[in-house]
This record gives C-alpha cells, structure tokens and sequence, in this order.
C-alpha cells in the first residue's frame, strides 16, 4: 500500500477538526500544533529526513512512546507538560483514526497510555487584607493609572482567565444600574459576571478616557491603542503585585493568582459552590472543589460551631482529648 501524505490530515485536524468542528480558542489550537510541531521534529530526526518526507505511517506507538520520553529526560519538561502534550496526541491519534482505518491498532495503541500521576498544583491566592493593601497602593495618577486600576479590578472582581481580560471588548460591559460582563471563555462558552459599582464605575472612566471613542468592538484593555496580550497584562500584574510574593510558599502573584483569590474569598463569603462553578466557567464541578480544600478560615470556623461547650475553667481541647470516652462521644455527636 502506498504510504499516506502527513500533510493532509495535519491541514484538515487543525482547520476543519479543532477550529471548524471543536471550535477551539486560538491559543488552545497553538497548544496543540506546539505538541505536533515537537513530534514531526522528533520524528524526522530518528528517520534522518525533512519534516515533509513524513508519512502518516512514520507515527507508530513505539515512536510517540519514545517522545513522551524524550519531552522528560531530554527537554527536561515536568509530568504536567508531559500529560498535556500526552492529551494533545490522543486527541490526534483519534483523529488520524477516522481518516486513516489501516493506522486504526496504532491508534488505539497511543490512546491507551496513560496520563502520570502527579500532585496537583498548590492553589496561591491573597489574602483580603493583602487584595485591600494592593488596590491602596495603585497609583493613582499617571498615563496608565486608571487602565491598570481597572484590570486589577476586573481581574478580582470577575476571576477572568488571562485571555478571557484580554479579549474583552466594550460591548460585552453593561455598565448600568445593575453592572454586568460576559465572558468568552475555553470551549467558546460565554457565561456572565455581575460587577462591583466600584468596578464599574472605574471601567466607565476608562471606557470614556479612551480616544477615539470606542465601539462595541473595540478592546477595553489597550496600549498604544492595541489591545493588551496576555504578555502585556501578565507584565502590568507583575508590576504592581510582586511585593505581594513570598519567597516562603513560593507564591508568585500572576493574573491567575487573581482568579483563584476570587474564587476562594467568595467560598468565604458563603457562596454556593455550584453559583462559584458557573462564576468561573468551570466545566467540571471537582475543579471549583479544590477551592474548599484549601479554605483554611472556613476549617476552622466549622471547627468552632461544632465543638462542644466546656465546663467553667476548663479549655474546649482538654475536654475533648481528655479521655477516649469523651473523644468518641464527641465523634458521635457530629
């Protein structure tokens, strides 16, 4: 049988699959070629030809099994990097296998190597104390002041992703007497947002500062009249929040420190957890979840309403670890 050209199935998975069909966001599409692109190079390399002479054959489970490899012990990428790569190859291994029937073993062959096991990321977030202390020491005059108060603003206010900041464009404010914004989030989903008066009102200053005159299209975070990249808001962050890092945890204050800050401090505030899910665009209850593992006030405030009253003199934790019987009659009263 004649070898299969790679070039067509890469133009259709990427045109027609996962922006045409799926619908991906363009930096998820960048996600998935960067993973390709590292595979062709991997690839090309152990046959010693170009990336064009590659067949569809060429991408055996021996092959992906040994860059899965190399992504760790060569390019020195973390378990995290390796699964994501990892899910970027299912999705295209199952792709190539409704084109392709004769790559159909090989196919299920790659589908079924699993992801690694590895810890979940430490969730970092802020303190009110330390959010109230950062937005105090904005600068409040200069160029750029009202724009980067209004970011920070948004960013805690709303728990937008990064992208999701970026992309926010004037007619998705409705800045009136109930203030809302919708969010084009992952998956090209939109859900909305309800908005501080603070927050709007700043968004309306600098709404109404730009020039010309903005359009619904028209992006409401820019320099230089250009909309900000998640770079330029990443950089705007950093350069108004780094005094808030601490070395000790190893937190380091990003626009997505701004979105777990939100998340939690509405937990504290008694927020259903399912209302935080719908907040965040959450696709997966279990990730909103985490959230209420890591509230350490609302541990201890549920620790104070069920622990048991103590006789006059005597404190609450001698009364319950000062006996077995005590212990397990308190267990039993929960």
């Amino acid at each position: 049988m004649k070898p299969q050209p790679l070039g067509p199935v890469l133009h259709s998975y990427f045109a027609d699959h996962l922006i045409a069909v799926k619908g991906l966001r363009p930096a998820s599409v960048r996600s998935y070629r960067d993973t390709i692109r590292l595979l062709l190079l991997f690839t090309a390399a152990a046959k010693r030809c170009k990336v064009t002479r590659l067949t569809l054959e060429d991408l055996t489970f021996d092959r992906v099994l040994a860059f899965l490899r190399h992504l760790e012990e060569d390019r020195g990428n973390h378990i995290r990097s390796r699964n994501q790569r990892l899910a970027a190859l299912h999705s295209f291994f199952e792709y190539v296998a409704t084109r392709s029937p004769e790559m159909l073993a090989a196919c299920q062959q790659v589908a079924a190597i699993p992801a690694k096991r590895v810890p979940p990321p430490e969730t970092r977030f802020l303190e009110q104390d330390e959010v109230r202390a950062l937005l105090a020491g904005l600068p409040g005059t200069g160029a750029l002041a009202l724009r980067d108060r209004a970011l920070v603003l948004f960013l805690y206010n709303t728990g937008a992703r990064v992208q999701e900041a970026a992309d926010l464009r004037a007619g998705h404010l409705d800045l009136g007497e109930h203030p809302l914004v919708r969010l084009h989030g992952k998956g090209g989903k939109w859900r909305t947002c309800p908005l501080w008066q603070q927050t709007a009102r700043t968004l309306t200053a600098l709404i109404a500062s730009l020039d010309p005159a903005p359009g619904p299209d028209s992006a409401v975070f820019t320099a230089h009249g250009r909309p900000l990249t998640r770079s330029g808001i990443y950089k705007i962050v950093r350069r108004h929040a780094s005094g808030f890092d601490d070395p000790r945890t190893g937190r380091k204050i990003t626009p997505h420190t701004f979105r777990h800050t939100a998340a939690v401090h509405l937990l504290e505030a008694g927020v259903e957890v399912n209302v935080i899910r719908g907040w965040l665009g959450h696709a997966d209850l279990s990730t909103t979840n985490r959230y209420a593992e890591i509230n350490t006030r609302a541990k201890l405030e549920a620790l104070r309403t069920c622990e048991p009253p103590s006789p006059a003199g005597e404190s609450r934790s001698e009364l319950i670890w000062r006996s077995d019987e005590t212990l397990l009659n308190w267990l039993s009263s929960l």
